[in-house]
């Protein structure tokens, strides 16, 4: 009983942070600037990730309330360790103005050590080629800016 206890209480706390990262991207949604004077505006997306986030933070409350009948086995808090790093790092990346590749090459770094690859050097530079990949792609073709930094402006 302390088990399910300690899981009702755990997904009502997701369900919690769920639902404040919903408020807050809807927030951020409602203050871009839409360009566009037809159609869907850049803040569409924003509004979609928080429909999501709510219907997640729905299934937690649900999910809270239900008997739990499977055995909860205890989060691998390295992964999730390196996981959140992962995030940090991308987010500081293009905050510090390093720019998306850079950015980019450390998320999938890190993600692919958080499920236990060990080859640190050649993740790094596999993401980075994915992530010019990514940037050219969405900066050429798509004509969408990401944000830039030295190794973007050399494309």
């Amino acid at each position: 009983m302390h088990i399910q206890s300690q899981t009702r209480s755990r997904n009502l706390l997701v369900s919690v942070i769920l639902l404040g990262l919903s408020a807050v991207t809807v927030w951020d949604a409602s203050r871009m600037t839409i360009r566009a004077s037809y159609g869907m505006g850049a803040n569409a997306a924003s509004y979609f990730i928080a429909i999501v986030l709510l219907l997640l933070a729905a299934g937690h409350i649900a999910s809270s309330f239900k008997a739990a009948d499977l055995d909860v086995d205890h989060a691998d808090w390295s992964a999730v360790g390196w996981v959140a790093l992962a995030l940090a790092s991308l987010i500081c990346s293009v905050w510090i103005g390093a720019g998306f590749v850079l950015g980019a090459a450390l998320l999938f770094a890190f993600t692919a050590r958080a499920f236990g690859r060990k080859a640190l050097l050649s993740d790094v530079c596999l993401g980075a080629v994915l992530g010019v990949a990514i940037f050219l792609f969405f900066n050429k073709l798509l004509t969408l800016t990401l944000p830039e930094g030295p190794i973007e402006r050399l494309f």
